[in-house]
C-alpha cells in the first residue's frame, strides 16, 4: 500500500488539473491564455503517476513523508469535489482600483459597443466627462461597493490569475428605490452623464435606464 501513495497522489492532482481545464473551472481563477498550460501539466502528472506505478521507488519512504503524500491526496480530492466560487465583490472591495500599466487603449469603439472595461480605459485616458455626456451605454458586470461610495458595476482584470486581479468599476446612478444586490451580475443600458463630485470637479456617471439580471459569464476575468 505504501508504494501506491506517491503515484496515487500524482494521479489525483493530474486528474484535478485536467478536469478543471476541460470543465471550465479555470475560467474563474485563471486567464484563458494559460489554460492549455494547466491541462498539459495535468497530463504530465498522469504520465508521471503511471511511471511511478510501473517502477515503484526502491527506497522506503518515512511515515512522515507518507502522511504528507496522503494529505496532498486529500487536497486534490477536495479540489475535485468543491468547485471554485470566489466572491468577486469581496475581492474588488479590498483592492485598489488601478489598471495594469500594460493596459492601454488601442482603439475606440462606438459608445454602444464599448464594454465596461473599454469605458474605464477611455475615461482614464481622456477624463473630461463632458466629452461623453449623452453617449449610450450598454455594459455588464458585477455589483460591488468600494470602501467609500455607493454600489458600482465592476469587472476584474488580470495579468495571470485571480491572485493579481485588479478591480475596475463605473459609478452608477441607480433608479430611485432600487437597491442592487452585492455580487449579482447585471446588464445595464442607459447613458453617460456628468456628476459634480466637489466644487470645481466632476466625473462621468452612468444613468441606468434598463437593468437586467444575468448569470455570471463563463469567462468573467478580463485581460
Amino acid at each position: 500500500m505504501a508504494a501506491l501513495i506517491r503515484p496515487l497522489t500524482l494521479g489525483l492532482w493530474g486528474a484535478a488539473l485536467v478536469l478543471s481545464t476541460l470543465t471550465g473551472r479555470l475560467d474563474l481563477l485563471l486567464r484563458g491564455a494559460f489554460h492549455p498550460l494547466v491541462g498539459l501539466c495535468g497530463f504530465a502528472l498522469l504520465a508521471l503517476a503511471l511511471q511511478q506505478l510501473l517502477q515503484p521507488a526502491a527506497t522506503r519512504e518515512s511515515v512522515q513523508t507518507q502522511r504528507a503524500w496522503l494529505f496532498s491526496s486529500a487536497m486534490a480530492i477536495a479540489v475535485v469535489l468543491a468547485p471554485p466560487n470566489p466572491s468577486f465583490s469581496d475581492l474588488a472591495a479590498n483592492r485598489s482600483e488601478a489598471l495594469n500599466p500594460a493596459s492601454e487603449l488601442e482603439f475606440v469603439l462606438p459608445p454602444s459597443q464599448r464594454t465596461l472595461t473599454d469605458w474605464v480605459r477611455l475615461l482614464r485616458s481622456q477624463p473630461d466627462p463632458t466629452l461623453y455626456a449623452g453617449d449610450p451605454v450598454n455594459i455588464s458586470g458585477f455589483v460591488y461597493t468600494p470602501n467609500e461610495g455607493r454600489p458600482q458595476l465592476g469587472r476584474l482584470t488580470v495579468r495571470c490569475c485571480l491572485a493579481d486581479a485588479t478591480p475596475i468599476g463605473l459609478p452608477i446612478r441607480w433608479p430611485d428605490g432600487y437597491t442592487p444586490k452585492r455580487d449579482s451580475w447585471l446588464s445595464i443600458r442607459g447613458q453617460m452623464a456628468v456628476e459634480s463630485t466637489a466644487p470645481g470637479s466632476s466625473q462621468s456617471i452612468v444613468i441606468a435606464e434598463q437593468i437586467t439580471s444575468i448569470p455570471r459569464p463563463q469567462q468573467p476575468l478580463e485581460p
